[in-house]
């Protein structure tokens, strides 16, 4: 059964669910949680240079998301298909979701559209998988990233507009400092952060350090009503490369706070420290870390992040460093105080 003492459900007013980004990012608003007082602030993000300290560094995730959505038509039956392009196995076949009317049968061939509604590529769904994913094979084959290119859209989550993205969304589903391809979904924390508002802070002393971790379609994936303990973690890819390490250890040893940006960057950092040891070594590869209470945090001292669903991984990471009840107190102020939830909406920072 849950532990009732966990923050995992709240009913949250539909019209709270922001359908687009702030003009300018930084203006969101940012609730301040202060974990030894238990005090609530409200502020905004551009206020970072006077919350964070001389010392501090803040960790971003540097994935880019891919334009990983797809859309085609059965060549049987002309119906309409959707699909997501996911990653592709070491032979080069895709690995993707996809819906449509009626069954699709292995051998069955999709018949991709650009952007203008063009036909283009032609995919052919090989094997089915476990969880609705496909083995799906490009024709004619080229690098998935020319290909997603040309074929690909911004793969905008369901809550916004129903997930019909528009010319705008890609350039707002993408962080400033989106750098590696690979994402699914963007690490939503890192989008309030803008070019100037970095310059501030690198000015006021906070420095800046760069992981990667790129988010996959698991990290939406709501808890079973089994309870968290028998929920099975998704895997993702990540990276904290020697750079990173030198930076971090350099903050920790003259007394900085290291603040994750995103639950992403905190994923990378926590799975470093527990694969290191007593000192923590670059790391690559894949984790399928659950954090949630009573978790120990080694490389985390403060985060900043965006609200999250309910039943979800990610609410209970938050919870691990905030504590429930202070974070069952923050989102029932938050919703009072109409704040705007999810990717485009606003965010919270933990001290």
């Amino acid at each position: 059964m849950p532990d009732s003492s966990l923050f995992l459900d709240y009913d949250l007013p539909r019209e709270l669910i922001a359908q687009e980004p702030l003009r300018n990012r930084a203006d969101a608003r940012l609730m301040v949680l202060h974990r030894e007082t238990g005090r609530i602030d409200h502020r905004h993000v551009r206020d970072l240079p006077e919350l964070l300290r001389s010392g501090d560094r803040m960790v971003v995730n540097d994935t880019r998301v891919l334009p990983a959505q797809l859309v085609g038509a059965r060549k049987a039956t002309g119906g309409r298909w959707q699909g997501l392009y996911l990653g592709s196995e070491p032979s080069g076949e895709w690995r993707i979701v996809c819906k449509t009317r009626g069954r699709l049968q292995p051998g069955d061939a999709i018949e991709l559209e650009d952007r203008d509604g063009r036909p283009t590529h032609r995919i052919w769904m090989l094997e089915r998988q476990d969880g609705g994913q496909w083995i799906a094979k490009l024709d004619p084959d080229e690098p998935v990233l020319d290909a997603l290119a040309k074929i690909g859209r911004v793969p905008i989550p369901h809550y916004i507009r129903g997930g019909r993205a528009v010319d705008a969304d890609a350039r707002s589903y993408q962080t400033v400092f989106a750098r590696r391809p690979g994402a699914v979904a963007a690490p939503t924390a890192g989008l309030h952060l803008t070019e100037p508002l970095m310059r501030l802070l690198t000015k006021h002393g906070v420095s800046f350090s760069a992981v990667t971790l790129h988010v996959g379609l698991g990290t939406f994936r709501p808890i079973a009503s089994a309870g968290v303990e028998a929920h099975v973690m998704h895997s993702e890819t990540g990276e904290l490369n020697e750079k990173a390490v030198a930076e971090i250890t350099a903050t920790r040893a003259a007394a900085g706070r290291v603040i994750a940006v995103g639950t992403t960057s905190v994923r990378v950092l926590e799975t470093a420290a527990l694969r290191s040891g007593e000192e923590v070594q670059p790391w690559s590869g894949e984790t399928d870390l659950y954090i949630r209470p009573p978790h120990s945090f080694a490389m985390v001292d403060a985060l900043m992040t965006n609200f999250h669903f309910p039943r979800t991984t990610l609410l209970l990471m938050v919870q691990a460093l905030s504590g429930s009840e202070l974070l069952r107190r923050a989102y029932h102020e938050a919703i009072e105080q109409r704040y705007r939830f999810y990717s485009y909406g606003d965010a919270m920072l933990i001290l």
